[in-house]
């Protein structure tokens, strides 16, 4: 399993980005500090990370009435990267599309 899972791109990351024209989020793996994901970054999109700020998110129990009855569950819990680039570097996610 990589370091990087996949690239975030939710309507509050894209406002983040908007905002901060070098910011990006990612999804990583749970048990990745920030040296090996700042490596990871720069080998894999060809940029110069300044900063990295990590967020651990847990999983939350959910539940819902059907007409079986009762169904209950657990969303994923993740790990998610928030990483600065240096001013003029850019990543696009779209250009694989």
């Amino acid at each position: 399993m990589g370091i990087i899972i996949r690239p975030l791109v939710t309507e509050k990351m894209t406002a983040i980005s908007e905002k901060n024209n070098n910011r990006f989020g990612f999804v990583v793996s749970p048990d990745t500090n920030k040296l090996e994901i700042k490596s990871a970054v720069e080998a894999l999109y060809n940029v110069t990370v300044v900063d990295v700020n990590t967020i651990r998110y847990s999983g939350k129990n959910k539940s819902r009435y059907t007409k079986a009855g009762i169904i209950k569950g657990r969303t994923n819990a993740y790990k998610k990267a928030i990483v600065t680039l240096k001013e003029g570097d850019t990543i696009d996610f779209y250009s694989n599309i």
